[in-house]
C-alpha cells in the first residue's frame, strides 16, 4: 500500500512541482548556432549529491544545488525521482525557502527525513507524500547531521559543543555570550588554533542520541555518544555522516574519531569505536592500527562491521583497503588488502554478499563491486567519474560526470552492463552550448614508465587552426585530474575560451598503483617535472594542432608549488604562468599551515629535524632565476597553504621587474568557492593567457 500511495504522491507533487532541467527535452540546435561553453554557464549548472535509495528500490531521492546569483551562492533541494518509469520527470520534495540536503529513508520507505534550515536553524525534518513536512529535532543548536534508527525509535544527531558544557543549552549561552563580549581574544594552549578555513573556538563536532516518541518527534534529553574524546564526529573539515553508522537493529553505533593526544597537527590515526546506541562506554576497535580507520558500515544482518583502513601512520595518501572486522568473534580480515587501488567510499549489497566501492583507476573512477567472501573486484561502470552510490535491491544507483558532461544519475545492476540514465539535469543548457572533445593519451615519461594524460579541443574545433595551450597541473599532489568535471579547474571554461587543453597525471597521481603515488613523496620536484616535460612534449607531438609556442602553465595548492617551481627550473618554456594558492617557501610553510602531517611525510620529518628535506625542491631558492609572467591568485581564508606565500610570490615578481598581477580574495579559502567570486577568477585568469599567448 505504502508503494502506491508514494507513487500517487509523485505524480501529484509532479504536477506543482517547478520546472528543472531534469528530464526536460531539448530541441537541436545546429553547430554553427551553438555559443562556446563559458564560466557564465559553469556557475549556473545544477549540482546532484548524496544520492538515498527507497528501501524497494523504486525511488531515488538525492540533493540537488542550483546558483542564486543575485544572493552570490548556491542553494540545495531534496528532489525525488521514480527509477521503473523511463524519463520519469524529478520532483522537488523540500521548500526552495529553505536550503535542505542529506535525505535519508525511513525503513519502512514511508518518510524521507532530511537536514533543512527553514525553522531558522539546521534540524532534521521528514516529508512524506500527502503530508507536510515536519520538523523532527528543535535543538539549540545547529544539527550538523543525522542518522535514524531503523525502528524509528531514535535519532543520532552531529552537533559542535563545549565538552565541558553538560547540556545543549550551556553550549549556546556560552555562544551568545561570547557574541556580546566586549573584548575576542581567544587563548590556546594547543593546536589545531585553525583549520582549512575556520579558527578553533574550543567547540567539538559530537555525536549525540534521542528518542523519537509515537509521532517520531525527538523528545527527552541529548544523550552524549562521544562526550568523553577530544576529537570530531564527523571529522573536520570534509567529515560527513559516513563516519558513523547504526546497526541493523538500532542498538549500536560505531563512529571514526582522531585518536588523542596523539597530536592532532602531526596524526592520522583515526580509530572505530563502537558504543550502544542508548549512551555508555565506547569500545575501541582497531587500536592495534596506529593510522587510519574510518567509514564503518554495518553489514545488513548485523553481524560485521566493514570500515576502511590504512597501514602507515602520517601518510594521508596511503592506500585505504577494506577490513571486515566479525562483531561476534572480534576477528579481523583485510578484504582487499592484496587489490592495488585506493577505496574512496562503499555500501553495503541489500543481502550482504558484495560491497560496492569507489576507487581511481587510470585516469577513470568507476564503480566496483567487490564479492564479500573472497575479496575479488570486478568494475561494473566504465570511463568516467562516479561521485556518489547508493544501493537498491536489484542496482546501484550513482552519479557520474566526465571532461564533457556535468555529474547525472545513473542506475546498473549488480554485475554491470549497461548503464541506464535517469536524469539530464543539465541537459537543455548545455544542448545550446558548443564544448571540447576530449582523448586519454599515454606517454614514455620518468624512468620510461608509462604516464597517462587527457588533451581537450578547443570549442569549435577546426583541423585548419592551431590552438594557443593552457597546461593544467593538479594539486594534491596526490590527486588526478581524470576523466571528471570539475568546477575549480574545468576544461571546458578553457576550452571554450579557445584554448587546447593538456592535462597530465604525473608520478604521484592516484589510480595507478600505490608505488605511483608514493614516487612523489621527497620528490616534489624531480619525476613530476620531468612527466610534466615530456607529457607536454608528447602532447605537442600527438596533436599537432596544438600550438607549442603559445602554451601557458597553470596550476592551484601542489599544482601552485609547481608553477612557482617551474618559474625558476624552465623558465623559458612558458608564455604565462597562474598560480593559485602555491607554496613558495617550504620552510615557512611548515611552521604556519595547518595539518603537519602532510610536510612531515612528504618532507622526512619536521623541518627543524630535517632541513635538508625542505630545501632540495624549494622554490624560495631559485627567484633569481623568475622571469615568465605570473598571475597570483590568493584566498585570505587559505589556511592550508596561507595567504601570506601568495603575496611573497608577488612580492618577488615585483621586485624583479617580472610581468605579474595579484588576485586575492578576502573571502575565500584555498578554493574560489562563491559564484561571483569564480566568474572573476575565470574572466581574470582567461584575460592573463589571452594577454601573453594571442600576441
Amino acid at each position: 500500500m505504502r508503494v502506491h500511495r508514494l507513487t500517487a504522491a509523485v505524480a501529484l507533487l509532479a504536477a506543482a512541482a517547478l520546472p528543472t532541467a531534469a528530464g526536460a527535452k531539448s530541441r537541436p540546435v545546429s553547430a554553427e548556432a551553438l555559443q562556446p561553453f563559458s564560466v557564465q554557464d559553469l556557475v549556473r549548472l545544477e549540482r546532484i549529491s548524496e544520492l538515498a535509495v527507497s528501501p524497494d528500490g523504486k525511488h531515488v531521492a538525492y540533493t540537488l544545488r542550483s546558483t542564486d546569483m543575485e544572493a552570490n551562492k548556491g542553494r540545495t533541494a531534496v528532489w525525488l525521482i521514480e527509477t521503473r518509469k523511463h524519463n520519469a520527470p524529478p520532483v522537488r520534495l523540500t521548500d526552495l525557502a529553505a536550503n535542505s540536503s542529506s535525505a535519508a529513508w525511513s525503513a519502512d520507505g514511508r518518510y524521507v527525513y532530511y537536514l533543512s534550515n527553514r525553522s531558522g536553524s539546521s534540524q532534521v525534518w521528514r516529508v512524506a507524500p500527502g503530508e507536510e513536512p515536519k520538523q523532527i529535532t528543535n535543538l539549540p543548536l545547529d544539527v550538523g547531521s543525522f542518522r535514524v534508527a531503523p525502528k524509528a525509535d531514535r535519532i543520532v544527531v552531529s552537533a559542535e559543543v563545549y565538552r565541558d558544557c553538560a547540556t545543549l543549552e550551556c553550549t549556546k549561552q556560552r555562544l551568545d555570550a561570547a557574541a556580546h563580549a566586549p573584548a575576542h581574544g581567544v587563548v590556546y594552549d594547543n593546536l589545531f588554533v585553525r583549520h582549512w578555513d575556520t579558527w578553533r573556538d574550543g567547540r567539538r563536532s559530537q555525536l549525540f542520541a534521542l528518542a523519537l516518541d509515537g509521532s517520531g518527534i525527538a523528545a527527552g534529553t541529548a544523550v552524549n555518544l562521544t562526550g568523553a574524546m577530544d576529537g570530531d564526529v564527523p571529522s573536520k573539515p570534509f567529515g560527513s555522516r559516513e563516519d558513523y553508522a547504526l546497526s541493523p537493529d538500532g542498538e549500536q553505533v560505531a563512529f571514526s574519531i582522531r585518536a588523542l593526544p596523539t597530536g592532532e597537527p602531526w596524526s592520522t590515526n583515526f580509530d572505530v569505536y563502537l558504543v550502544p546506541a542508548g549512551g555508555g562506554t565506547a569500545h575501541n576497535l582497531t587500536a592495534d592500527n596506529a593510522a587510519w580507520d574510518g567509514q564503518p558500515a554495518f553489514s545488513p544482518d548485523g553481524t560485521s562491521l566493514a570500515y576502511l583502513a590504512m597501514d602507515r601512520p602520517g601518510f594521508e595518501a596511503d592506500r585505504f583497503h577494506l577490513v571486515l572486522y566479525d562483531l561476534r568473534t572480534g576477528a579481523k580480515r583485510a578484504l582487499t588488502r592484496n587489490w592495488d587501488r585506493s577505496i574512496t567510499s562503499f555500501a553495503w549489497s541489500r543481502d550482504g554478499k558484495a560491497l560496492f566501492a569507489t576507487a581511481d583507476h587510470l585516469g577513470q573512477r568507476p564503480l566496483w563491486a567487490i564479492d564479500a567472501a573472497t575479496g575479488r573486484t570486478a568494475a561494473i561502470t566504465g570511463a568516467g567519474e562516479v561521485e556518489g552510490l547508493g544501493v537498491g535491491p536489484q542496482k546501484v544507483f550513482y552519479a557520474q560526470s566526465n571532461l564533457a558532461s556535468p555529474a547525472d544519475l545513473f542506475a546498473v545492476g549488480f554485475d554491470g552492463g549497461k548503464a541506464i540514465a535517469l536524469t539530464h539535469l543539465n541537459q537543455a543548457e548545455l544542448s545550446k552550448r558548443s564544448l571540447g572533445e576530449y582523448q586519454q593519451f599515454t606517454f614514455d615519461g620518468w624512468n620510461n614508465e608509462n604516464v597517462f594524460g587527457y588533451v581537450v579541443k578547443p570549442a569549435g574545433f577546426k583541423r585548419d587552426q592551431r590552438y594557443p595551450v593552457a597546461f593544467l597541473v593538479h594539486g594534491g599532489p596526490q590527486g588526478s585530474f581524470a576523466n571528471e568535471w570539475h568546477y575549480r579547474w574545468n576544461a571546458q571554461a578553457f576550452a571554450g575560451a579557445g584554448y587546447g587543453v593538456v592535462m597530465i597525471d604525473f608520478h604521484g597521481s592516484t589510480g595507478y598503483g600505490q608505488a605511483f603515488t608514493d614516487s612523489i613523496s621527497g620528490d616534489w620536484g624531480g619525476k613530476p617535472l620531468e612527466d610534466l616535460k615530456l607529457g607536454l612534449a608528447a602532447a605537442l607531438k600527438q596533436f599537432p594542432w596544438l600550438d607549442g609556442e603559445r602554451v601557458c602553465a597553470l596550476g592551484g595548492s601542489y599544482g601552485g608549488f609547481m608553477m612557482n617551481w617551474i618559474a625558476g627550473q624552465w623558465p623559458d618554456r612558458f608564455k604565462c604562468i597562474v598560480t593559485h594558492d602555491g607554496i613558495f617557501d617550504n620552510r615557512t610553510m611548515y611552521y604556519s599551515t595547518e595539518e603537519l602531517w602532510f610536510p612531515e611525510w612528504e618532507m622526512g620529518g619536521p623541518e627543524y629535524l630535517n632541513p635538508a628535506g625542505y630545501a632540495k625542491f624549494n622554490p624560495i631558492d631559485y627567484v633569481a632565476r623568475w622571469k615568465t609572467p605570473t598571475l597570483v591568485v590568493h584566498g585570505q581564508l587559505d589556511y592550508r597553504v596561507p595567504y601570506e606565500q601568495g603575496l611573497a610570490v608577488f612580492t618577488a615578481l615585483q621586485r624583479l621587474g617580472v610581468p605579474s598581477e595579484l588576485l586575492y580574495f578576502p573571502d575565500e579559502n584555498h578554493w574560489v568557492l562563491k559564484p561571483q567570486n569564480s566568474i572573476q577568477w575565470y574572466e581574470t585568469v582567461l584575460a592573463w593567457l589571452n594577454r601573453w599567448t594571442r600576441r
